[in-house]
């Protein structure tokens, strides 16, 4: 599945992590929001926040939307990809 947004916004939230990093801010991780889709309080099933997306209309399969492996790449490199 292609969530070209949820990329864009992980790139700019992330490259923000970084730049409070190099100016001494002493973070110390990351916690995505969130791993699945899942239910929300205000939106049911309606909005799809994470970046593996679950199939309710079938088996609630889980199928990785390509946020998760642009996400996989960062982490394994520890860098944000250069585009």
């Amino acid at each position: 599945m292609h969530d070209l947004d949820r990329i864009d916004y992980l790139k700019h939230h992330l490259g923000a992590v970084g730049k409070a990093i190099r100016a001494g801010v002493p973070v110390e991780g990351y916690f995505l929001w969130s791993l699945m889709d899942n239910f929300e309080w205000t939106h049911g099933y309606t909005k799809r926040f994470g970046i593996v997306r679950v199939d309710y209309d079938a088996d609630c399969r889980r199928v990785p939307k390509d946020s998760f492996a642009w996400y996989r790449k960062v982490i394994a490199s520890r860098e944000l990809p250069e585009e």
